[in-house]
Formats: C-alpha cells, sequence, structure tokens
C-alpha cells in the first residue's frame, strides 16, 4: 500500500494498492480475490467503509533508478489518516465499556449495509479496521469477501484467532453469521485489552470454557470479573458455538447493553479522542 498524491491537485492524497505480478501468478485464489475486492467495492457505498475511486490493470511504476514497471494491477482508495485500529488498541489496552459501544455501533452499522447488499467480508479483524482522525471506522480488505451467494459457504478464509467454529471445522456456514462472531473478537479486544482465546476451537482451553458453559471460570480466567452482566451475556452469545444461536444485528441493536442508559456516544468519542491525543 503506498500513499500518493493527485498531480492535478497535490493536495490530495490517496492510498494505491498496487499488486505484483507475482502474486497474482500464484495461483487462481490470489487473481480471485482481486477480482472480488474491485467488484464489491465498486458496489458498496457506506461511510463505514473504505471508498475505492478508482481501478486499473496498466499501472506504471519508475523506481528511483529509472526503471520502468509497466501493466501493474492497481486499486487507489480514499485515504484515511488516523491509522488502524489495531495500533489504537495495542497503544491503549483495555479501553472498557463505552469504547466499546462506540465502536460496535459503528461496527454495527457497516455490516448491517453491508449484509443487505449480500456481501460478507470473511476477515474482519482489527487490522481490517481503519479510523480517520474523528475516529470514525473504515471497513477494509474485501479480498476473502463475497458477494450474492452468502447463506451456504464452505470455503475456509479469515484469520484464525477471530475465525468463527464452523470454518474451522469445514462445516457449511452462513456469511453473516461469522462476520458477527469476528466482531466479537474485536469487540471484547477493544474492551478488556487481550484477546478472548487463541481460537475458537473446542479443545482450545478458554473457547472449551464458553462452550461446556464454565463462564464464571472463564471471565476469572481473563480477568473479566467486574465487566458487566450486560457485556458479558452480549459477548458469550456472539461467541455461541452453535452459529444459529448467535444475535442478529437487530437483537444486537436491541440488546440492554448497547442501550445503557446514559450512555453518551459524542461525549466517548471526546474521551478516546484526548487519551490518544
Amino acid at each position: 500500500m503506498y500513499l500518493g498524491r493527485s498531480i492535478a491537485d497535490p493536495s490530495q492524497t490517496v492510498a494505491i494498492k498496487i499488486l505484483k505480478e507475482e502474486f497474482l501468478r500464484r495461483d487462481n485464489d490470489s487473481i480471485l480475490s482481486v477480482h472480488n475486492e474491485i467488484t464489491i467495492l465498486k458496489n458498496l457505498q457506506h461511510s463505514g467503509i473504505i471508498k475505492m475511486l478508482d481501478f486499473g490493470d496498466a499501472g506504471q511504476v519508475v523506481k528511483p533508478s529509472t526503471r520502468v514497471i509497466s501493466n501493474l494491477v492497481f486499486i487507489i482508495m480514499e485515504c484515511v489518516q488516523g491509522g488502524l485500529l489495531f495500533d489504537m488498541c495495542q497503544s491503549l489496552g483495555s479501553m472498557g465499556e463505552d469504547a466499546g459501544r462506540f465502536f460496535a455501533l459503528q461496527m454495527l452499522d457497516a455490516l448491517e449495509y453491508m449484509h443487505s447488499k449480500r456481501v460478507v467480508h470473511r476477515d474482519l479483524k482489527l487490522e481490517n479496521i481503519l479510523i480517520d482522525e474523528n475516529l470514525n471506522i473504515k471497513i477494509a480488505d474485501f479480498g476473502f469477501a463475497c458477494y450474492k451467494s452468502i447463506d451456504c459457504l464452505k470455503s475456509y478464509r479469515g484469520t484464525m484467532t477471530y475465525m468463527a467454529p464452523e470454518i474451522k471445522e469445514g462445516k457449511t456456514y452462513k456469511g453473516t453469521q461469522i462476520d458477527l462472531f469476528s466482531m466479537g473478537v474485536i469487540l471484547f479486544i477493544i474492551v478488556q485489552g487481550i484477546f478472548p482465546f487463541k481460537e475458537a476451537r473446542t479443545e482450545e482451553y478458554f473457547y472449551n470454557l464458553i462452550v461446556n458453559g464454565q463462564t464464571e471460570h472463564y471471565f476469572k480466567k481473563v480477568n473479566g470479573e467486574n465487566l458487566s452482566t450486560e457485556f458479558k451475556d452480549l459477548i458469550l452469545a456472539l461467541f455461541s458455538y452453535d452459529a444459529e444461536k448467535r444475535p442478529s444485528i437487530d437483537q444486537l441493536r436491541a440488546h440492554p447493553w448497547l442501550n445503557k442508559p446514559g450512555f453518551n456516544y459524542e461525549q466517548t468519542r471526546e474521551q478516546l479522542l484526548s487519551q490518544i491525543a
């Protein structure tokens, strides 16, 4: 990924993703991921999703040595100045439940729009969420995404620590349900500052505690005894081994944790901005 400036207007900055030839030659999946990303981003217009400005296969790079590399596949996207949500989490650690609400509401807005367009991401993680200077999120990197046929998927896609158990077990899965599982992992990290488990396998120690209903012991082990009852209820629902038991976006919006009396969205934004200033 490169930072670019418009020749016509040098004040306009963009992000340029250049796909190297060896990547495209690697296998059909690599080519498909590029086509997927371009096709999907062309059809998504939402404030919580990275905006694609242009793309092509005739890109040219002139190296400092004057060597010219031609016929490059490229995607030009809006430039988001704030960095990665991952970096913010690493810097601040545990941000607490109000910060969780702040980012969860944004993620739900973007996911609701995406899913309404029959698009699922399949690789939601902190590293794929950008934040601007006002902490507005932008979901990026749609290389593993799919569209239209999203309810009966079989491909092994995602990142180990964020991946739903049904993908790991080679089962057929609904794309919307695995996106919400990954959102749960992201939310837990924002609130608590650590991963909820190494991976969602029944033999993994922490996830096994959840699956077997040893939730009190689980929250003790992850230093979450002081988390609210409402948060524990919501996060355990998102981590359900049975995907059909995970809440829908509408159910999440109606959950008591997201509707805490006195929660002030803009005040939380200001508090978070002051912490990273």
